[in-house]
């Protein structure tokens, strides 16, 4: 027997819960635990990134992938990269300074996290919109080649 489900199978496990005497209420309350606990996990895992002097002379992303006026993140390097101007590169660490979380979309000249709603600017990395109240830790960056390098 496969351990796949389909999407009504799930809905049929928490129906015939009650028959097996657990109660409905009880399966999806401790759904909503499991989910809860993965959520906030992810508030405070993002972690802190590494020192410019540890990257130093690193390539953390090639100038064609990062859109002028915008930018992209890079979850593993806990980075993020954007361009104000057409050749102005930025870099920052994906950090939020709110909780931790780790920032995602860059869009219209914000880099957003999605865990509490906090943006700041691509420019300096200043914050545009609370709850944070400290700007993103920036790193000093240079275009080697098609490469973008911490200085």
């Amino acid at each position: 027997m496969s351990n796949e489900q389909t999407p009504g199978a799930a809905r049929e496990d928490v129906r015939s819960a009650g028959s097996s005497g657990i109660g409905r209420r009880a399966v999806l309350c401790g759904a909503g635990a499991v989910g809860a606990t993965a959520v906030l996990a992810g508030c405070g895992s993002g972690g802190e990134t590494k020192s410019a002097e540890e990257l130093k002379g690193q390539e953390i992303a090639k100038v064609s992938e990062i859109p002028v006026g915008g930018g992209k993140t890079f979850g593993d390097a806990k980075l993020v990269v954007t361009q104000p101007r057409q050749g102005q590169f930025k870099a920052f660490s994906a950090v939020c300074t709110h909780q931790g979380c780790t920032v995602g979309r860059v869009a219209d000249g914000l880099i957003n996290c999605a865990c509490h709603g906090s943006e700041f600017k691509i420019t300096d990395g200043s914050v545009a919109e609370g709850p944070a109240d400290r700007p993103l830790k920036e790193y000093p960056v240079r275009v080697q080649g098609d490469a973008i390098v911490v200085a």
